[in-house]
C-alpha cells in the first residue's frame, strides 16, 4: 500500500511539474493583455447599450481574471443589463485555456470551445434581456449608481505587476491541479476509471447537473476541476461545457457583495445554472464535441 501511494505521488508530481512552464507563459501573456487592455474592455462593455450581450460575450472570452468581477460591479451599478452580465458569465474562460494549452490540446479544439461559449453567451444574453424588457415593459429596474469597479476583490493583479501576478497565478493553479490530480488518481486506482466514467457519462443529465454544481464554486478551482475531469475522461463534452458555462469565477462573489438585492442575486445564479445545464444537455443530445 505504501509503495502504491508513493508511486501515485511521484507520478502526479511529475505530471504536474511538466505543466508549470506552459502555465507560466500562458499567464504571463494573459496578465499582459489584462494590464494593457483591461480598462478599455470594461469601458467598451459599459457603453455597449442594447448590443451589450454581444459585446459581453465576445470580450468575456478574453482569457484573464477580471472581466466577470468587473461585469458584476457594472451590473450592480446598473451600467449594464442582466443579459450582458449573463453573456459575460457564460463566455468567461477562466482557467480552462491555460490548462488546455498546458495539456497541448489542439488549437482548433480550443477555439471551438471558446467559440461555442461565446455563441451560447450571446444567445442567452439576448434572450434574457428580451424577457426582462417584456416583464418591465420598458421601465429600467431601480438600482444604485456605480461608484467603482471592485478590483480589490479578486487578485490584486495591478499592485503585483505582470511578472509577479503570473507567478502567483501559476503557483495557485499548479497547487489546484496537483490536489485534484492526486484525488483523481486515488479514486481511479481504487474505484476504476471505467466505473467512475460510467457513473457520470452513461447517465443522461447527471453529468451536466454535477458539472454545473461544480461550476458554481466561486473561484478558479471550479474550471480547474471541470477541465481536469474532462481531460481524464470522467466528464463528457456536454457535461464539461455545462461546468465551464456556469463557472463565472469570482464574478458571483462580487455580485453578492456589490448588489444589495439578494433575491435578484439568487435568481441570476439560478438562471446561470439553468442555462449551463440546459446548453450542456443539448450539446450532448446533438452529439457536438471536439
Amino acid at each position: 500500500m505504501k509503495e502504491l501511494i508513493l508511486d501515485i505521488l511521484i507520478d502526479v508530481c511529475k505530471d504536474t511539474l511538466k505543466l508549470v512552464p506552459f502555465l507560466f507563459l500562458t499567464y504571463l501573456a494573459m496578465e499582459y493583455v489584462e494590464h494593457k487592455a483591461g480598462e478599455k474592455v470594461k469601458k467598451r462593455i459599459a457603453k455597449s447599450g442594447h448590443y451589450g450581450p454581444a459585446v459581453g460575450a465576445l470580450l468575456g472570452a478574453v482569457p484573464q481574471c477580471g472581466f466577470s468581477a468587473a461585469a458584476s460591479s457594472l451590473y450592480a451599478g446598473r451600467v449594464i443589463t442582466v443579459g450582458t452580465l449573463m453573456a459575460v458569465y457564460l463566455s468567461t474562460s477562466d482557467e480552462m485555456l491555460p490548462i488546455f494549452l498546458s495539456e497541448q490540446v489542439p488549437a482548433l479544439d480550443i477555439l471551438k470551445v471558446l467559440g461555442l461559449k461565446v455563441l451560447l453567451g450571446l444567445v442567452a444574453g439576448f434572450m434574457l434581456d428580451f424577457g426582462v424588457r417584456h416583464f418591465y415593459k420598458g421601465k429600467k429596474p431601480d438600482g444604485p449608481e456605480i461608484h467603482h469597479l471592485c478590483e480589490h476583490d479578486h487578485c490584486n493583479c495591478e499592485e503585483e505587476g505582470i511578472f509577479k501576478s503570473a507567478v502567483h497565478h501559476t503557483l495557485q493553479i499548479t497547487g489546484f491541479i496537483f490536489l485534484i490530480s492526486l484525488v483523481l488518481s486515488f479514486v481511479v486506482e481504487f474505484v476504476g476509471a471505467e466505473a467512475l466514467g460510467n457513473f457520470i457519462t452513461n447517465k443522461p443529465i447527471i453529468g451536466e447537473l454535477i458539472a454545473g454544481l461544480i461550476g458554481l464554486i466561486p473561484n478558479c478551482a471550479a474550471s480547474v476541476v471541470v477541465t481536469q475531469l474532462y481531460l481524464e475522461g470522467v466528464l463528457g463534452f456536454g457535461a464539461m461545457m455545462s461546468g465551464l458555462l456556469v463557472g463565472a469565477g469570482i464574478g458571483i462573489l462580487v455580485l453578492i457583495r456589490m448588489n444589495e438585492d439578494k433575491k435578484k442575486n439568487a435568481q441570476i445564479i439560478g438562471i446561470l445554472y439553468g442555462f449551463g445545464v440546459i446548453f450542456g444537455i443539448l450539446i450532448e443530445l446533438l452529439g457536438i464535441g471536439i
